[in-house]
């Protein structure tokens, strides 16, 4: 993807999977109608990086960043639960900590499932407002709206009630949409969605 402003990019640390991907492709609708450039690790691949490298650049370029660490279950093949949600969460605050000038300036919305239960499992950040999407796209949508609403001062920013409407309506466009790109809706990478999204809301201002 092309490089975009600072002050315009959002970062998403988020499941990737596909129980989570309503919500994600809720999130990146959302934050495309705000007026903003959603980035996540999903952008590129290139095998030649250190992965963990180009998450870090990648937050570089975001002042926003939206944190999910609802994922929390065991893997059932190890027993073990996947924390690159919430390592990715600490790199944010760390660089919004003791990075450079400009990362100082950085905002981040941190989401999980219920409100509180973070504090089972990740108790330092107790000091954070933690937001709860219930699992549910249509509640997230209002939440990533008056976040940056909050965050960035702008008042050109639609209400919650009129993006899930879109949202909604974009969702039933969808399967046509891409049948017009010669894709399945199934096998939509990050960089396809993106594409279709924006150029979607430019036709549907």
């Amino acid at each position: 993807m092309a490089t975009h402003e600072y002050a315009s990019s959002v970062f998403i640390n988020c499941p990737f999977d596909k129980d989570y991907k309503d919500i994600f492709n809720a999130i990146v609708f959302a934050i495309f109608d705000c007026g903003y450039i959603p980035r996540c690790a999903l952008e590129f691949h290139d095998a030649s990086l250190v992965r963990i490298d180009q998450i870090a650049s990648m937050m570089s370029e975001c002042k926003f960043g939206i944190h999910d660490i609802s994922r929390t279950e065991l893997n059932t093949e190890h027993n073990l639960p996947r924390f690159n949600m919430p390592l990715e969460l600490g790199l944010f605050l760390g660089a919004k900590k003791f990075g450079p000038r400009k990362d100082k300036s950085k905002v981040c919305l941190i989401l999980d499932r219920e409100k509180y239960r973070y504090q089972r499992f990740i108790s330092n950040i107790a000091g954070q407002d933690i937001k709860s999407h219930n699992d549910d796209p249509y509640t997230a949508i209002p939440i990533i709206r008056d976040w940056l609403r909050n965050s960035s001062g702008r008042v050109t920013i639609p209400g919650g009630s009129d993006i899930c409407s879109r949202y909604q309506l974009f969702t039933t466009e969808l399967q046509d949409l891409c049948s017009n790109l010669k894709l399945e809706t199934n096998e939509l990478i990050f960089n396809d969605y993106a594409l279709i999204v924006s150029e979607w809301l430019k036709k549907s201002p």
